[in-house]
């Protein structure tokens, strides 16, 4: 099988802006969260050092992103921690290593969707073709990667979305948002229902979302998930710093 994995691409990933978001996409994804479950195929998109979004349709806006797409088909994005112990946690649960967006940018992609490669990798590391350790490639092409920055630490771990009432979600979140550029124009309504308009293309993207604290999470009617946060009257989402109308 031909690999993307090239030293060519990864100078291209180093030399991208910072703001560059990468999407690996067409994978199969063993995501470790329960809620979310796993993708074949998915698209695993990254801003930084953490996880933006994950499921099936998060290609048709990587122009709209700007991001540097990698073609994963025929691979397989697992976690680098596995929790041993899931099937013994409480219902709900979601560990913090999972695949998951607002997690961590750390998985590992291994060259097959072939389950017994997958269980392979667990004893020995060096199966896979690329280690990517909070948004930075550390293996590329079967090679250690040099570090080029510290790791950040774990960061926070995912919210669990539950069912809201249009009394749960406050009057300071609802209405549009619009980008600085104003291309995007999101639209999050007390029901619970978002409605985002890209460069002049009403719904391009609709969905479901709820919001724990400063964290918002999405659940687009395409399949895939993604999150934001809101800072003070600014909403931070997939590399977009919004402002509301």
């Amino acid at each position: 099988m031909s690999t993307p994995f090239t030293p060519e691409l990864l100078h291209a990933i180093h030399a991208a802006s910072d703001r560059q978001p990468l999407l690996f996409g067409n994978a199969r994804i063993i995501t470790a969260d329960p809620l979310i479950g796993d993708f074949a195929p998915g698209d695993l998109l990254l801003g930084g050092d953490r996880i933006v979004g994950i499921g099936p349709g998060l290609l048709t806006a990587a122009d709209d992103d700007g991001a540097l797409v990698i073609d994963c088909s025929g691979f397989t994005i697992v976690p680098l921690v596995l929790d041993l112990a899931q099937p013994l946690r409480p219902a709900g649960y979601r560990p913090p290593t999972a695949i998951a967006p607002g997690n961590p940018a750390s998985f590992a992609i291994l060259p097959t969707v072939a389950e017994e490669v997958v269980q392979t990798f667990r004893a020995d590391p060096a199966a896979a073709v690329a280690v990517v350790i909070d948004g930075e490639a550390r293996s590329w092409g079967g090679r250690p990667v040099e570090a080029t920055a510290p790791a950040d630490g774990e960061g926070a771990g995912p919210a669990t979305p539950a069912a809201g009432s249009a009394a749960e979600i406050p009057e300071s979140r609802l209405g549009t948002w619009i980008d600085e550029n104003g291309f995007v124009h999101q639209h999050l309504t007390a029901d619970g229902r978002y409605d985002e308009t890209r460069g002049g293309r009403e719904h391009a993207y609709q969905g479901t979302y709820w919001i724990n604290g400063n964290r918002i999470d999405y659940r687009d009617d395409l399949g895939f998930w993604a999150f934001g946060e809101f800072s003070g009257d600014t909403l931070l989402h997939a590399g977009y710093t919004f402002h509301r109308a």
